[in-house]
């Protein structure tokens, strides 16, 4: 028999009530989650405070422990707050975030996030360690009435032989088979699902993968601000995640020379490549990280949404599992709680009395999908610019990356990191300033040389601004029309 969580108390019920009598024993709901995670926690709490009945499933309800999910842009905060999830970022040791410290060769700018009025108080942002985030949200799911909680593996999705429709999910808890049934299946099973493949026409894509140091006591040259740390090579983030703890992700493209087996592998790069382009009241902490370890990994995919994937009648797919983003720019979470923050209105008692109307709720997915992209693509695109000008790897990106620190340094800020920070949430504003950027970097080119080389400067300029093109726009279409 599965493992039935409750909030603080070994019981097989926390009320008389039918519903939760008929989650515990008939394993009966109107909604059933899979993962208990950022987007699977959030929901659950959500669509339980609206009185709908929720089984939340997660294999294990041990502390989380990762690399990635450990800074929440201030759009994401916000989306917290409209969930009146806010409280689940207190008691973790929490750092606030101002912006960011952006170092290009060695030579900083601080881009601070933006205030949206005058009058208002500066957005924050928070970075923690992500597995205690992750456990007070599952403690208000268990805190929550209309939600269950149980610990048990899924296995697969149980669909209706004639009509395709998705009935619930099987599962193996201790050796022994289980089912759950539910109006709607929500699968939510983060960057390796297991379910992605049969319902989602596009595949993941990896260029890099994050290796991650936990540094202890160290000095940051900018406090409370996230680091991008450019250089020759790809970039180097570091943030605070606790009072003594900051995180180091170092970014090493697939098949670099340098990380190669002959180089010494993974540890040989960090030695050699990484350790020289971090600010000298780093180096000893990062250095002693390096020789204790764990050194960690993560990959960085890339999965565009498309709007052929929630069309399954009983079933949508969210998280990461539906659309994920290079995590340079810090933005999951914040697609995430902003995906919750959309469901919770189009799919409320008001708009959908009876999760097994299938049809209604297909047409709120559909409604759902076009009306998130505003908010995710703006976050989608500009990670996947953004990484593919601060991992340059040519002399034209190289141009572009040199007029985006520029840009910055020029004081233009404020709409580049409200793109970022996921509190200006439009595509034209991302298209206004990658364009200047764009521009600016065409300007420095033409500038760089003598008068009698200015026919070979133009040419250059044209071949840096369709290189420009060639980096924003296919992101574009596929955030537009898939």
């Amino acid at each position: 028999m599965a493992t039935v969580m409750s909030n603080g108390h070994d019981t097989k019920f926390r009320s008389a009530d039918a519903a939760e009598k008929r989650r515990l024993l008939h394993h009966d709901a109107d909604v059933v989650i899979v993962g208990a995670g950022i987007l699977g926690c959030a929901l659950a709490v959500t669509l339980g405070r609206q009185g709908r009945s929720v089984l939340l499933l997660e294999k294990s309800m041990k502390e989380p422990d990762r690399i990635v999910g450990e800074l929440l842009q201030p759009g994401g905060v916000q989306a917290l707050e409209q969930l009146g999830l806010a409280d689940c970022l207190e008691g973790i040791d929490a750092i606030p975030v101002e912006g960011y410290y952006v170092s290009y060769f060695n030579s900083p700018v601080q881009v601070p996030y933006p205030k949206l009025t005058p009058s208002s108080p500066s957005p924050l942002g928070r970075s923690f360690h992500h597995g205690r985030f992750v456990m007070n949200l599952r403690n208000a799911a268990l805190a929550c009435p209309n939600v269950s909680v149980v610990e048990t593996k899924v296995i697969d999705l149980i669909t209706c032989s004639h009509t395709q429709q998705v009935l619930g999910v099987e599962c193996v808890t201790n050796d022994l088979k289980d089912c759950y049934f539910g109006h709607l299946t929500v699968v939510a099973d983060g960057y390796a699902s297991k379910f992605r493949k049969t319902y989602h026409p596009r595949t993941p894509k990896v260029r890099s993968k994050f290796w991650g140091l936990e540094l202890i006591d160290t000095k940051l040259p900018m406090p409370h601000h996230g680091h991008v740390l450019l250089s020759d090579n790809a970039p180097i983030l570091l943030y605070q995640i606790g009072t003594h703890e900051t995180r180091i992700l170092v970014d090493i493209p697939e098949n670099t020379p340098s990380a190669s087996v002959e180089n010494g592998g993974v540890k040989g790069y960090l030695r050699t490549i990484t350790l020289p382009s971090l600010p000298e009241s780093v180096r000893p902490a990062f250095l002693a990280a390096l020789e204790q370890g764990p050194l960690r990994c993560m990959p960085n995919s890339y999965l565009p949404s498309s709007s052929s994937t929630n069309k399954t009648p009983g079933m949508v797919i969210l998280g990461d599992a539906l659309n994920m983003r290079h995590p340079l720019t810090g933005g999951g979470m914040t697609v995430a709680f902003n995906d919750v923050v959309i469901l919770k209105d189009l799919l409320s008692p008001q708009q959908v009395p009876n999760l097994a109307d299938t049809d209604r709720v297909l047409r709120q997915l559909s409604t759902f999908h076009w009306q998130r992209k505003n908010g995710s693509s703006v976050i989608n695109i500009l990670a996947q610019a953004l990484y593919a000008l601060f991992a340059a790897n040519d002399v034209n990106l190289r141009a572009l990356q040199r007029g985006c620190f520029r840009y910055f340094e020029l004081g233009m800020t404020d709409g580049p990191c409200g793109l970022l920070a996921g509190l200006i949430k439009s595509p034209s504003v991302l298209f206004f300033h990658f364009f200047n950027v764009a521009f600016l970097a065409l300007w420095l080119v033409i500038r760089e040389g003598p008068i009698y080389k200015l026919p070979f400067l133009l040419i250059r300029a044209m071949i840096v601004f369709w290189t420009a093109c060639v980096v924003i726009f296919p992101y574009m279409l596929i955030e537009a029309f898939c």
